[in-house]
């Protein structure tokens, strides 16, 4: 109960048998709100209840009025309501009309309720900028699994496509370069991001009458948060500039090998020929001058043996000049091959002559092929297939030397030069190959009948590997068939 609020109990007497037999308790309360009705048990009215109502009611009046004596009539309004014994009689206390307060308390709590605002708007930006940061990370992290799957198969990686996607926060682009700027551009946009939280954050907190704590609690929580970004942003930069050195050095490595293949295709383009095959040529030496000639670009090794082949046509009906020679420093007679006046065909090594029993000066087509050892100095000669002579002690035990110049058409007496034109060639040669060994006579009878077609260990008959001077030409050749015929 709360004090100076009247209660009254009244006790139906038991006279009235249709009244219950239990007593009713009335409350009486000033200036307060009517209390939840609660309706009595249903009464029924008689016409000799009316008199005893009215006197209750009088009494009950009486009663409120005298307890609170001192209260304006006009100023009071009492209302009774009926309520069960075992509840709260007690009044609801009346609401106190909040008073005004003062401009700075208005524009506290406007600032407080500001301040809150921002602080769950950032919150929600932090939060956002978490994942931001959570996506990028894993996206760094597929990236790098896919630079080391790289480096492990090559540059056999299958590229990832997207037909229909395109580059946002969680699809980095597949190029390095790419991948790169893309990093940078989101690094930047993070921090323009922070930028612009501060500058929200700092006008609230310096304009507004915060208090100390608050301020202080604010700012450090802002401290922190800035401080996890910024760590965040410059993990993120180490990563970019690992991933742009790696970057780098593939695409050095890239490049180099681009450069290598481009070098090894322009080598190709330079050594490709003309004719149907690289050995598929002749060259023809017109006239018996002093200045036509071809050279041999590729020189000969020391050497303890050696086979010379070659096809050759001779069009002069005297001596069939110097088809090939050697010269070496110190020694223009190092290898000959030569028929000059009435002299016989000779083989001169190391200017040591033998004599050979070959007869090629008929305009017809001849496979001639010699041998030679520093063992004894013992030599072989063959032509169209046929051994046709064989001795010894033609320079033995001396080594052929190494670094000379190999001319085609002409004798040497110094190296690469003083030609003599009573000495000079006339006629057609080709597929000249020298082997560093000698060739067995099946090998040779082979090559002699077109059965084989064998490239010289040393020196190989091609294209880019002899080159004609003085007018000399490299002309298409005949098939081996038609020379065969023609022999």
């Amino acid at each position: 109960f709360q004090p100076n609020l009247p209660l009254v109990t009244f006790f139906l007497p038991s006279f009235l048998p249709s009244f219950p037999k239990q007593p009713v308790a009335f409350a009486i309360c000033p200036h307060s709100p009517p209390l939840p009705f609660l309706p009595p048990p249903p009464l029924p009215l008689s016409p000799n209840m009316l008199p005893l109502l009215a006197a209750t009611t009088f009494l009950v009046l009486g009663t409120s009025f005298s307890a609170a004596p001192g209260q304006d009539a006009k100023a009071a309004r009492f209302i009774c309501t009926s309520i069960p014994l075992d509840a709260d009689p007690s009044c609801s206390a009346p609401p106190v009309p909040i008073q005004a307060g003062s401009p700075h308390e208005v524009d506290l709590r406007a600032t407080v309720m500001q301040l809150r605002e921002t602080i769950l708007q950032q919150k929600e930006t932090l939060s956002h900028q978490k994942e931001t940061v959570n996506e990028l990370t894993g996206k760094l992290s597929r990236c790098e699994s896919a630079q080391k799957e790289a480096k492990g198969k090559g540059s056999r990686r299958k590229p990832f496509d997207r037909p229909n996607g395109k580059d946002t926060m969680g699809d980095l682009p597949r190029d390095h370069s790419k991948v790169v700027d893309h990093l940078g551009r989101t690094i930047q946009s993070l921090k323009d991001r922070l930028g612009s939280l501060e500058q929200q954050a700092r006008p609230n907190l310096s304009n507004q009458a915060l208090s100390g704590d608050l301020r202080e609690q604010l700012q450090r929580k802002l401290g922190e948060l800035e401080s996890q970004l910024l760590n965040k942003v410059s993990e993120l930069e180490d990563e970019k500039y690992v991933l742009l050195n790696e970057t780098a050095a593939h695409r050095y490595k890239t490049e180099s090998v681009l450069n290598a293949l481009h070098e090894r295709v322009t080598e190709l383009e330079k050594e490709s020929s003309a004719f149907k095959a690289p050995d598929d040529f002749k060259v023809s030496l017109p006239l018996q001058t002093n200045y036509l000639y071809a050279k041999i670009k590729k020189s000969l090794p020391e050497m303890y043996a050696f086979t010379v082949c070659m096809w050759i046509r001779s069009r002069s009906s005297a001596g069939i000049g110097t088809p090939f020679s050697y010269a070496v420093a110190g020694q223009s007679n190092e290898i000959v091959f030569i028929e000059w006046g009435k002299n016989p065909i000779e083989l001169l090594i190391n200017d040591k002559v033998a004599p050979l029993p070959l007869t090629i000066n008929d305009g017809k087509w001849h496979h001639i092929c010699i041998t030679w050892t520093t063992r004894d100095g013992m030599w072989e000669a063959y032509e169209d297939g046929q051994l046709r002579g064989a001795g010894e002690n033609l320079a033995p035990w001396h080594p052929i030397k190494a670094g000379g110049v190999l001319i085609l058409g002409q004798e040497q007496d110094a190296v690469g030069g003083r030609f003599d034109a009573t000495q000079a060639f006339v006629g057609e040669l080709s597929h000249f190959n020298i082997w560093d060994h000698i060739l067995t006579s099946d090998v040779i009878r082979s090559i002699a009948n077109c059965s084989a077609n064998l490239a010289g260990n040393v020196i190989p008959w091609i294209d880019n590997n002899v080159d004609a001077f003085g007018g000399a030409n490299k002309l298409p050749l005949e098939t081996c068939q038609e020379r065969l015929v023609s022999s």
